[in-house]
């Protein structure tokens, strides 16, 4: 079915259809929850009359879910998934069958809460607060790239205004002129805890109106009348600012068209009995299907295959790298604002960018400054609202745009980590650049230092995580980064650092040296002992070896772990022949390297002693030689744990 906003009214026959229509995605809604035992029927049905027009009024091709001049509906309140599922079944993305056999079964793309392997679903959802700022993000993708951008809904419950991520996307969106997104809430004053405004007050429309967005109130959202004659205003942009995003806020009862679920907030997450499905059922006049599907669904097990929409690539030229002397000094967050700016001239100059970065209030610190002057167009200041970038710079980098994302660490990863977890859900090719890692942040002290960064990006399944140890393989690394699809977070901290040298004083990471994602650098050679580091903390290593060497006659290797994911394991082997490690590190000593090079020698069954030197406590405020000395992490501190572990181990072969 297809609606023309053109035409001045629904005709008898459009409002016949879409009664039927509705009726037979209730009946999905309601036997597909009480057949799974599980799930939200009642949001699913206040929002039913939106989604039915929506999809029969904006441009879609149900046999081409990813046409590239589709309208894109991302749905925040992702509990609803029944009754999204309901209508793209009943737009023939897939069969019904399909959805009410499979809903919520391991196996089955079909989950609890939407997810963008079914054709149709955009955007994984599922903690709310987030749909608006991936809307956003796509938003923006649009109006770059085309001329006649495509509509960007985000389609959001009244519940989820209350999380603050919201605010920061309202913002955004204004600041960069998003008109061609559309937020639209399902205004049912119904959430877990019962009734919106004893749970948590909130002025919706006047929070809108405030930000600057045009807002236009529906007395009745489940009335399909009065949502057009809306749709009408809104997408024919007969709105007051129509270079601003518009919102309509619709006023729904939870749980509509079922006398005993409606404004009955129980129904939000909980299905209806079978003898309550009954009762719903004769109320709507339909046969109940749920004793049939039952048995089918018992036996059912050739589940529909994951859908998965295409992440749009680019073409990028990194240029050369860039090589600092051995007696340069420099950050590495220096030696990244430099590979920016030469992204920014050899990719940027044309009309539409094909290099993006977003920050957060840190231009300067991140040294995106020189990106941002070669290129404003293509530079975001999202101002102090990390959560919104982290979605919004993830959602944009799915579009055919190499997109950075810099901040400090504390704010990049541990703030965000929720939000860097759902764009990895999401499979989006976002890179997160982040300085002032570990104690290196100067003297902000405790609250602003990242000691956790590799503990918590291991967890996220599809990252890769690189950490160079000077400027030099910054450099590198950056360019890299790059060029490969996928996420990929690049850590540093904020002081200069020495350029690492071979044993002739030339730079290390220099001439034809080539990052190569799992693979570790030699930097030292050494038969005695193994030392594993990377980052900051390399340049300790490598001059602990040096006095280890000529002071004491003890061949310490010095290997630089640069990446961390993917992990090179036949390292690990390959030191252990000298049955001692040191892992030496600027980050909690219990969840970074010194945890993985534990795990590969016990993994492996290999007798080595390892010895975990990092951060113990919470920092102080200090200069970063200061605190690694304080905790025993410099170069004396490498030298002080090297003999003793030396003289034990000779100690135990005489």
């Amino acid at each position: 079915m297809r609606i023309d906003l053109n035409q001045p009214a629904l005709t008898r026959e459009q409002r016949a259809q879409l009664q039927e229509m509705w009726k037979r995605c209730v009946k999905r809604i309601i036997a597909s929850t009480t057949l799974a035992g599980s799930g939200h029927p009642g949001g699913s049905l206040s929002a039913l009359h939106i989604l039915l027009m929506l999809y029969a009024t904006l441009n879609h091709r149900p046999e081409d879910p990813a046409w590239e001049q589709r309208d894109r509906i991302i749905v925040s309140m992702g509990h609803i998934s029944p009754g999204v599922y309901s209508v793209l079944c009943e737009f023939g993305y897939f069969e019904e069958d399909e959805f009410l056999l499979e809903f919520r079964r391991v196996g089955s793309p079909f989950a609890g809460h939407v997810e963008h392997c079914v054709p149709g679903v955009e955007w994984n959802t599922g903690n709310l607060g987030q749909g608006l700022s991936a809307a956003a993000g796509i938003a923006l993708a649009e109006k770059l790239k085309k001329n006649n951008p495509s509509w960007v809904v985000a389609l959001m419950g009244d519940g989820e205004q209350q999380k603050g991520q919201i605010t920061e996307a309202r913002r955004f969106a204004v600041k960069y002129g998003l008109s061609n997104l559309i937020g639209i809430v399902d205004r049912n004053h119904r959430q877990i805890g019962g009734d919106t405004e004893k749970v948590m007050p909130q002025r919706v429309r006047a929070e809108y109106e405030a930000a600057g967005w045009n807002v236009v109130y529906v007395e009745d959202g489940n009335d399909f009348d009065q949502i057009f004659t809306a749709f009408k205003k809104v997408f024919l942009r007969q709105v007051k600012n129509p270079d601003t995003p518009t919102v309509i806020v619709a006023r729904t009862v939870m749980g509509k068209g079922i006398s005993f679920m409606e404004n009955n907030a129980k129904y939000h997450g909980m299905p209806l009995s079978e003898d309550e499905a009954e009762r719903a059922f004769q109320e709507l006049g339909i046969t109940n299907p749920i004793p049939q599907l039952k048995s089918k669904r018992k036996t059912h097990t050739n589940f529909r295959p994951f859908f998965k929409y295409p992440r749009k690539k680019v073409q990028i030229d990194v240029g050369k790298p860039r090589t600092y002397g051995a007696d340069e000094k420099l950050d590495n967050r220096s030696a990244y604002g430099a590979v920016l700016e030469d992204l920014a001239r050899l990719n940027n100059l044309n009309s539409v960018p094909k290099v993006l970065g977003f920050s957060c209030d840190l231009e300067g610190s991140v040294k995106m400054n020189k990106f941002h002057q070669v290129c404003e167009k293509a530079f975001y200041e999202c101002g102090i609202q990390e959560h919104h970038a982290a979605v919004a710079s993830g959602a944009i980098s799915k579009e055919g745009f190499l997109t950075f994302f810099s901040t400090f660490g504390v704010f990049g990863v541990c703030e965000t980590y929720n939000q860097q977890r759902l764009n990895d859900l999401n499979e989006t090719s976002l890179k997160v650049v982040c300085t002032h890692l570990g104690l290196d942040v100067g003297e902000d002290g405790p609250t602003h230092q990242c000691i956790d960064y590799i503990g918590l990006l291991k967890n996220l399944f599809g990252w890769f995580v690189f950490l160079p140890a000077d400027p030099n393989q910054t450099d590198r690394i950056v360019r890299y980064a790059a060029q490969i699809d996928g996420n990929v977070f690049v850590g540093m901290g904020r002081s200069k650092t020495p350029v690492i040298t071979d044993l002739k004083g030339k730079p290390f990471f220099a001439g034809d040296y080539r990052f190569e994602p799992g693979k570790a650098d030699w930097v030292r050679e050494g038969d005695d002992i193994a030392i594993m580091s990377y980052g900051t903390l390399l340049s300790h290593a490598a001059r602990a070896s040096d006095i280890l060497r000529d002071k004491h006659g003890i061949g310490a290797a010095v290997i630089n772990c640069a990446s961390i994911k993917p992990f090179d394991r036949k390292a690990v082997l390959e030191a252990a022949k000298r049955r001692v490690i040191i892992t030496v590190e600027d980050h909690h000593v219990d969840t970074g390297l010194g945890a993985i090079v534990s795990s590969i020698l016990a993994e492996e069954g290999i007798p080595c002693r390892c010895v975990r030197m990092g951060i113990t406590r919470y920092g102080q405020s200090g200069k970063p030689a200061e605190l690694f000395r304080w905790l025993g992490i410099d170069t004396d501190g490498i030298v002080r744990a090297a003999l003793n572990v030396y003289r034990k181990k000779a100690s135990v072969s005489a």
